[in-house]
This record gives structure tokens, sequence and C-alpha cells, in this order.
């Protein structure tokens, strides 16, 4: 479970991360103002790995999950609030001790659009966790949801109503998950449900897990996912070609897609780089995957994108994130 402990807020222009908690423990090892390389000196070394890449996504959203040295592990969940600043609330993993002072922090999904490169049309969207604040939020004591469990609830039932909007009953979404979220046994129950419950057809709801999370713990990863799988659920590789990735795991994961880093999209000018990026999608197509390419700035490479074979692309060029309504208004339109 989830307990919100704090809040962060990076500051892209100073390259500085505040971080304000309440755990005593935590509070002495990590509030503060850092520099991502002092701060680094306190985390395992997994995290020091992608800490400034978590913080710096393309699409502006924040789920980074860090562990201090000692083992300790913490969420950054939130996003952008502008070009410089990005904000959000630190959620502690584990249970707490003190359920009489827990207060449930609103985690509001809000959707970014995944286009066809083909059609040009939107064929998905991508639900990410927004932090709304405490200030005016009707915050009521009591416990609070995994992250990932609440932003699938949320996610089904907006989809349900955006198929309506789009008069589009293919339309899918993807909901990020970590290795401790597949620890949660519960969730291959709950996409049961919620197929059952929406009468969503099978791979109408996909789990986008990253390849570092992938290896966190292989065999397990591999039980949980292959057990999501048979209850319906789809499941994205995110991320990919980002970190050391492995053609075997890769072989054993029972993934329906691909989503190409952002940091290799950035180098679609580079020969060397769009051999690459040829390569994979061919790769995912022969392998029953389809191709996604994220971080899409500049929408005058989708031809391009096309052309070395990707499926699908999303990025701030192509539609930002948008709350429920306005992405109703949006698919209207």
């Amino acid at each position: 479970m989830s307990v919100p402990i704090g809040e962060w807020q990076w500051n892209k222009s100073t390259q500085r991360l505040s971080l304000s908690l309440v755990p005593p423990s935590l509070e002495r090892l990590l509030s503060g103002d850092w520099a991502l390389d002092d701060l680094s000196n306190v985390l395992d070394g997994l995290s020091r790995q992608r800490l400034r890449r978590g913080l710096e996504t393309p699409n502006g959203d924040v789920a980074l999950e860090l562990v201090t040295a000692e083992g300790s592990v913490v969420h950054l969940a939130g996003g952008a609030v502008d070009d410089y600043w990005s904000r959000g609330v630190i959620l502690s993993v584990g249970e707490s001790t003190n359920r009489q002072e827990e207060q449930v922090v609103e985690l509001l999904p809000v959707f970014q659009p995944i286009i066809c490169l083909r059609s040009r049309r939107v064929e998905g969207f991508e639900a990410l966790a927004r932090w709304e604040g405490s200030e005016g939020a009707q915050n009521p004591v009591g416990d609070t949801q995994g992250l990932a469990s609440s932003m699938l609830i949320s996610a089904a039932e907006s989809l349900v109503h955006f198929r309506k909007a789009a008069r589009n009953p293919n339309l899918f979404m993807q909901v990020n998950v970590t290795s401790l979220d597949l620890e949660d046994g519960q969730l291959v129950d709950l996409i049961s449900a919620l197929q059952s419950g929406h009468n969503l057809a099978p791979a109408s709801i996909r789990m986008e897990l990253t390849e570092q999370d992938a290896l966190r713990d292989t065999q397990q990863t591999l039980n949980r996912l292959h057990d999501l799988k048979a209850a319906g659920a789809g499941i994205v590789l995110d991320d990919f070609g980002s970190g050391h990735s492995s053609f075997q795991w890769l072989a054993d994961l029972p993934a329906d897609g691909l989503k190409v880093d952002a940091s290799l999209i950035k180098q679609i000018s580079n020969p060397r780089v769009e051999t690459i990026l040829e390569a994979l999608t061919l790769m995912a197509r022969r392998l029953g995957m389809t191709s996604t390419a994220e971080g899409v700035e500049d929408e005058r490479i989708m031809s391009q994108l096309r052309t070395l074979g990707f499926d699908h692309a999303q990025g701030f060029a192509l539609g930002r994130p948008m709350s429920v309504d306005k992405v109703e208004t949006f698919l209207r339109a």
C-alpha cells in the first residue's frame, strides 16, 4: 500500500530537487534542497541511474521509484506544472503503523493521446497520474489505495466515456505499473473485474512496464505478467532502448507492444539511430508486437516514423495530457 509522507519540487533551470518528508528517519536522510549528484550518494545503484531521466520525462509525468542505500522505498508521483517546474507527492511503500494520521492525497488521472501513424487518428490513451495538491481538496482521512489500482479503476471508467465520445469501441487505455505494483496479487482479479464490469474486450486495458522494472525480479515479474495476460490485460514494454536490454527476457515476456524511448526518437536524424529504430520495429512486428514512438515533439517526423515501421506515436506535438472533460471535447471535435 502507498502512503503519502511528503512533497517534492523539481526546478529544471537550477537542476535542484526539493524534498520534504514527515517520517523522522526519512526526514533526516532525504529532506532538503538537493543537487542530483549529491542526492545520488544516499540512493542505491539503480535509483542513481534513473533519477534524472525519471524527473525529465518527455510527457512531463513523474512516477519515479527511489530506494535509499538503507533499503527504504519511496515513490515520487506528480508531473510538470510548466516548462520549468514539476511537483508532486512522496509515497512510502509498506504498511503504515499509524493509520489515524494517514491522509488520502488525491492523484488524479490525465490522458495523453496515442496516434495511429497510418490513419493519423487517435487509437488510444496513456493514463498519467497528476497530484491535485492539498489546497481546497476534499481529502478524507483513511486508507489509501495503491497507485496502480486506483489508476486502473479510473482509467477503465474513463475509457468507457471516451469510446462513446469518439464513437469508437476499439480505443485502448495504457496504465503504468512498477515491479512493486506487480507484487500485489489483487491486480489480476482487478483486471478481470474491470473487464467484466465495463464489458471490455481483452487488451482494452494495457499495462506499461519499464525494462528496468522487468529486470528487477525477472521470474516473479514473468509469472505475474503471464497471469495478467491470461486475465485479459495487454502488456507494453515502456522506455525500450533506454537501459541494458536483454533479448532473453524480451523473448520470454508476453508483451503486446514496445514503446521506444524518447532519447532514441530525438536522435532520429542520426543515420545509425535510424537503422536501430528500423530494426526495433521489424523485430517487434515479427514478435507480434506493435511499436510506439514516445516523446514526439515535432509533428514533421511522423512520416519518417511510419516509414521506419512504427505503428503509433505519442508526445507533446500530438497532444498534451488532458483531463477527462477535455478529452471528451477533443474527441467530439
